[in-house]
């Protein structure tokens, strides 16, 4: 079985915008493709006309040619609908294709192949009441129990906890079927992908390109950046040799013009004649330079990553963060760990692992209630639901602003388009934008608070493989605290000062080494 893309291009119908052109690939048996770039390009929407091109026509216009020749497509999709989050979990894995065909046994046998506890084959809870791994893990298992051909995941790592990406990386690796999946974790994409395609917007974000590569991701990156430092020096060196040129033409034009101001009338017959000559060889060599720049080798053509960076933070000299918490549980009340004590001591760098379901993101939210009225400390929260704070109706100009004055709102759109948005993007409704999108969105309003202690729950999981080196560097170079949960390998190898892992019995430190292994 395999999938053949031809001539497939796309554009956003709600500003025309154009995201992918003229695309074309072969997806074979035992390839691993990861799409890769950055946020907004298109990754899901490529996915989306793929395995489920009808989601895709409602905001979408594409043409081309897709031919999965009769291929079963098992797509796992970013988020659930509203409608799914109300099942029950029982109720939505009995939903999905093939349940009737396949014995209890072998439904065991998959909930057992994800790591998914087999008792919540049973389980009444609201799927959207599950934890964001549970959920992931849920949706994979609904996804096997169809028995696919071809396998199209967007973001299957993004909640996943570090048991599960080593698990997902051997599912990818040994599946041996045709998996095309969108991921922004850098070292699964490392240890998975031999084969690479990447959408970017360039030009502002008005012209599409794409790349398709059969190597593994970290060869793609090196080839990519060697490719672009050749090019790079070579533009150098070629305008180096123009403007040399020129300036030797400069010169000559100037002597010849010398020459004729100071002719006699006694000279001018004939070397007046000499120099007219002169002056049109001098004329002919710099068309033919003109012409030659034409072709000249020009300076690479990228999209660039984001800027972003905290102000300078004045974190409370000497000061003593103490967070303590009889039990973490959920709101049914059910228990999930025991006493959590954290001591924060001067601006640390944090962070809390541990399995999925364990009460992280609950903890978190602990933690946000008990800091963010505190006089003592400026405290801003990113939650894993982005849509805990963010307005979904609001656009982002609205969100970020305070007094509503013209040099606020010149301000605001100045930083937004720092992190890549369009001046469309600016005045869409916020729950129209992609997850990256708004990871941004509650950065920038962050960066604004002014905070001298940020509380981050995944901060990387929507962000693309370029701009994640950005968000962890400018988290790395903050000056205040931070205390974050995160799967990302990267992100606690480059971060994290301090880690500790969260289970029934509460919090306890562990090294770092063991856990980015």
């Amino acid at each position: 079985m395999h999938i053949q893309i031809e001539n497939l291009s796309v554009s956003h119908k709600r500003d025309l915008r154009p995201l992918i052109e003229d695309l074309s690939f072969v997806l074979r048996d035992g390839d691993r493709c990861a799409v890769i770039g950055e946020e907004g390009n298109g990754k899901s929407t490529l996915l989306k006309i793929i395995a489920c091109p009808e989601e895709a026509a409602g905001y979408a216009d594409f043409s081309g040619s897709v031919r999965t020749g009769g291929a079963v497509i098992g797509y796992l999709k970013q988020e659930l609908s509203e409608a799914e989050k109300r099942m029950p979990v029982t109720a939505y894995l009995a939903a999905g294709p093939g349940y009737d065909l396949l014995g209890f046994g072998d439904c065991v046998d998959i909930l057992n192949q994800v790591g998914f506890d087999p008792a919540l084959f049973f389980d009444d809870r609201p799927a959207g009441s599950l934890s964001g791994g549970e959920k992931v893990k849920m949706q994979l298992v609904r996804l096997l129990i169809g028995q696919p051909d071809i396998l199209v995941l967007d973001e299957p790592s993004g909640d996943l906890d570090l048991e599960a990406l080593r698990w997902l990386e051997r599912f990818i690796l040994r599946c041996g079927k045709p998996v095309l999946y969108v991921s922004h974790d850098e070292t699964l994409l490392e240890r998975t992908a031999n084969m690479i395609i990447h959408l970017e917007l360039v030009r502002r974000k008005t012209l599409p390109r794409a790349t398709v590569q059969r190597v593994g991701y970290r060869e793609y990156v090196s080839r990519r950046l060697s490719a672009l430092s050749h090019q790079e020096q070579m533009a150098r060196d070629e305008q180096a040799r123009f403007d040399a040129q020129q300036e030797r033409l400069r010169e000559l034009k100037e002597k010849v013009n010398r020459s004729m101001a100071s002719l006699s009338r006694a000279e001018a017959p004939h070397a007046g004649k000499m120099l007219k000559r002169k002056m049109h060889a001098v004329t002919s060599m710099d068309k033919r330079f003109q012409r030659e720049a034409e072709n000249m080798t020009r300076m690479p053509d990228v999209e660039e990553a984001i800027a972003l960076h905290f102000p300078p933070c004045n974190y409370p000299a000497g000061k003593r963060l103490e967070l303590s918490f009889p039990s973490v549980e959920t709101p049914e009340g059910t228990p999930l760990s025991g006493a959590v004590k954290l001591w924060l001591y001067g601006p640390e760098k944090i962070c809390i692992v541990g399995r999925n379901g364990a009460g992280k993101t609950t903890l978190m939210r602990k933690m946000w209630e008990a800091l963010k009225d505190r006089p003592d400390i400026r405290a801003a929260y990113m939650p894993q639901n982005y849509f805990d704070l963010l307005p979904e109706e609001a656009t982002p100009v609205e969100f970020l602003t305070r007094d509503g004055s013209r040099a606020e709102a010149s301000e605001i759109r100045s930083f937004l388009g720092s992190v890549k948005y369009t001046p469309e993007e600016m005045d869409h409704p916020i729950s129209a934008l992609s997850g990256g999108q708004k990871g941004k969105l509650l950065f920038l309003s962050m960066i604004r608070s002014g905070a001298q202690l940020l509380l981050l729950d995944e901060p990387t999981r929507n962000f693309s493989p370029l701009s994640g080196p950005v968000i962890r560097a400018m988290l790395r170079e903050f000056q205040g605290g931070i205390i974050s949960v995160s799967h990302d390998r990267r992100f606690i190898a480059e971060v994290a000062e301090s880690v500790y892992r969260l289970d029934e019995t509460g919090l306890e430190y562990v090294d770092k080494e063991t856990v980015i292994r």
